[in-house]
């Protein structure tokens, strides 16, 4: 891969994270809706007119239409390219807030935040990290993947604060405009560098770095595949990592949907913090998953965060049964399990690539995605079904542990053939001698 090759395959991953930070803005929901209690409970002619009880209904469509939409947008991904995609979804986003600039109206800020804005992420996520992994050898995509979608986690950091000033200096309208306008462009502009690596490109260690006739046979084998989408979900591997991944991802948003509240018994006014060093673990995870994808293989990765996972969940069980939790561990507890949740968003896109191939991967991915929807939306309804008849977290955290204790048996059933490869490729690093 020559210097300017790899220039560009970091500036395309650079957008990428670009990007992400600006549609990560779905992880800080719980600032605005703060605002939208704090109206209705003031009252006025120009206050919010909702029950309290609709308070998360547009993150809740948000997240729905997300989910289903990256079927769509990952289409579009496979079909006009990332750059074309990412405006698409920039265009949704701010048109999205900038509607729910104009409106206090329940309806209004359903098809904005939850439709619009849903729909924007989806065809933003979907442009960001497809481009960028085709930039890179195989045995570096999890870590690829990994510091793409780490900006989606790490968004929050600083969205919190900058969301938190401009409400107390604006006013939630006035930010929301801010916010619509601000990702139009910045989206718009980051998605002019997404591009995809020119007919033929091979990077250069899939071709050049290794030299033993054991390796080159290896290296023989591996090779891409394109699987199109109904011949994928005819497969055994796509309805367990669907199955594997609603589990992942189901208990971590079950634990991100209750972190506030469970920090404020704690923290009180300083629960601020429980959501930063959420966010911190959610990016980290990312990255340090798709290093260790790479490393040690999808399967033993996502197995090994599965297991710490559970054990996080278990812990927190006797946290919550204490009479006064301490602020250290929980602090601990909710940087760890934002942690190997974000894993989850590195470790299956690297799945899907290896088992399916890059040219069906937006539609692919998109398909396998639903389950982070779904999951999320049960996991956290259960959640809330149990919380309120037992009037503890302590079964939620039971619930979730014994779901991952079976996600830890069920990966082992996982069949890459890429994995193999690769480990065999990595016996031997010598570089091949140039005439």
């Amino acid at each position: 891969m020559t210097g300017e090759f790899r220039n560009r395959g970091k500036v395309v991953v650079a957008a990428g994270i670009g990007i992400n930070l600006a549609l990560g803005v779905l992880y800080t929901w719980s600032i605005f809706k703060g605002a939208i209690r704090d109206s209705i409970e003031t009252g006025g002619p120009d206050a919010f007119q909702w029950s309290l009880s609709s308070l998360n209904d547009p993150y809740a469509v948000c997240c729905l239409v997300f989910a289903s939409t990256m079927i769509l947008a990952g289409k579009s991904q496979d079909t006009f390219g990332p750059r074309i995609t990412a405006v698409i979804g920039g265009i949704l986003v701010g048109l999205g807030f900038i509607l729910i600039s104009q409106t206090t109206a329940y309806a209004g800020w359903i098809l904005g935040f939850g439709v619009l804005v849903g729909a924007g992420i989806a065809f933003g996520y979907s442009s960001a990290t497809p481009p960028a992994m085709k930039w890179f050898p195989p045995t570096r995509t999890g870590r690829v993947a990994g510091l793409v979608v780490a900006g989606f986690g790490l968004a929050s950091v600083y969205i919190a604060p900058l969301a938190k000033y401009l409400l107390a200096t604006w006013g939630l309208q006035q930010a929301m405009l801010f916010f619509g306008i601000a990702f139009l462009l910045v989206v718009s502009l980051l998605a002019t560098f997404l591009v995809n690596p020119p007919e033929g490109f091979v990077p250069k260690d899939v071709d050049r770095r290794c030299s033993s006739d054991e390796n080159k046979e290896s290296r023989a084998r591996f090779k891409e595949v394109d699987v199109a989408p109904s011949e994928m979900m005819r497969t055994s591997n796509f309805w367990l990592l669907w199955f594997l991944y609603f589990i992942g991802a189901g208990a971590g948003l079950m634990v991100i949907s209750n972190v506030a509240g469970m920090a404020k018994q704690s923290l009180g006014e300083a629960a601020f913090w429980a959501v930063v060093v959420l966010a911190v673990g959610n990016a980290a995870g990312r990255i340090v998953a798709g290093i260790l994808s790479d490393k040690i293989g999808g399967k033993k990765a996502l197995a090994s965060m599965f297991a710490f996972q559970a054990c996080l969940m278990f812990l927190a069980m006797s946290v919550m049964q204490a009479e006064t939790a301490s602020i250290v561990i929980l602090l601990f507890l909710t940087t760890f399990i934002g942690f190997n949740y974000g894993a989850n968003l590195a470790i299956f896109p690297s799945f899907t690539k290896d088992l399916w191939g890059f040219k069906h991967f937006g539609v692919n991915y998109g398909i396998i995605f639903t389950s982070w929807g779904v999951g999320g939306f049960v996991m956290s309804r259960v959640s809330q079904v149990l919380n309120a008849s037992t009037q503890t977290y302590s079964t939620s955290f039971l619930t979730a542990g014994v779901l991952l204790i079976l996600g830890v048996a069920l990966s082992s059933l996982i069949h890459n053939e890429k994995e193999i490869l690769r480990r065999e490729i990595a016996h031997d690093k010598k570089p091949l001698m140039t005439p």
